[in-house]
C-alpha cells in the first residue's frame, strides 16, 4: 500500500509538472512570438494625396505662397482668441515674449537672432492669416515648426490671436 501511494504521488506530481511545463513553454512561446510592432521597425508610407482623419493638410515651406492664399476657417472670436492666447503662452512667449515685442523681451531669444515684434500694424499687414498659419506649422528660416505639437485648428485660433495684438493697439 505503501508504494502504490508512492506511485500515485509520483503520477500527480508528475501530472503537475507537466502542466506547469506546458503553460510556461505557451506563456514563452506566445510573448516570443506574437506579432508585435517595433518603433521604426517599418514605415509605410502614406498613399499620395490623402490627410490623416482628424488632420488637415500642411503645405511645407516651400509652398509658403499657396499656403497664404488660404483663408482663416475660424472666426476671431473672443473664444477663439483666448485659446490662441493660451498657445501663444507656451509656445510663443519663450522667443517673442509675453506682450509679442520680439527683441528679446523672450527669455529664450538673447540666445538667437531676435524675433520680430508681432504687434507692429505694418508687420502683420504684410502677411495673411494663411501665411502666419504655415508660418506656425512649417515653421520659418529660425523658427521651428509646431505642426508636431499644435494642430491646423489651434494654428488658427493663436493667428486670431496674432491679429488682435494689432487691434488691441
Amino acid at each position: 500500500m505503501k508504494y502504490v501511494f508512492m506511485l500515485v504521488l509520483l503520477i500527480v506530481a508528475a501530472c503537475g509538472a507537466l502542466m506547469v511545463g506546458v503553460i510556461g513553454y505557451r506563456w514563452v512561446h506566445n510573448m516570443t512570438e506574437t506579432a508585435r510592432v517595433m518603433p521604426g521597425e517599418r514605415v509605410f508610407p502614406m498613399p499620395a494625396g490623402v490627410v490623416p482623419r482628424g488632420g488637415a493638410l500642411i503645405l511645407p515651406r516651400e509652398q509658403r505662397e499657396e499656403a497664404a492664399k488660404r483663408a482663416n476657417p475660424i472666426r476671431p472670436t473672443p473664444a477663439s482668441v483666448a485659446i490662441g492666447q493660451t498657445h501663444f503662452a507656451t509656445f510663443c512667449v519663450p522667443c517673442h515674449g509675453p506682450a509679442a515685442k520680439g527683441g528679446v523681451t523672450g527669455p529664450v531669444a538673447t540666445k538667437f537672432i531676435p524675433p520680430p515684434d508681432l504687434t507692429n500694424p505694418e508687420f502683420q499687414r504684410q502677411r495673411t492669416d494663411g501665411f502666419w498659419h504655415s508660418y506656425i506649422m512649417a515653421g520659418g528660416a529660425v523658427m521651428p515648426a509646431y505642426a508636431e505639437a499644435l494642430s491646423s485648428e489651434e494654428a488658427w485660433h493663436l493667428v486670431n490671436y496674432l491679429r488682435s495684438l494689432v487691434a488691441a493697439k
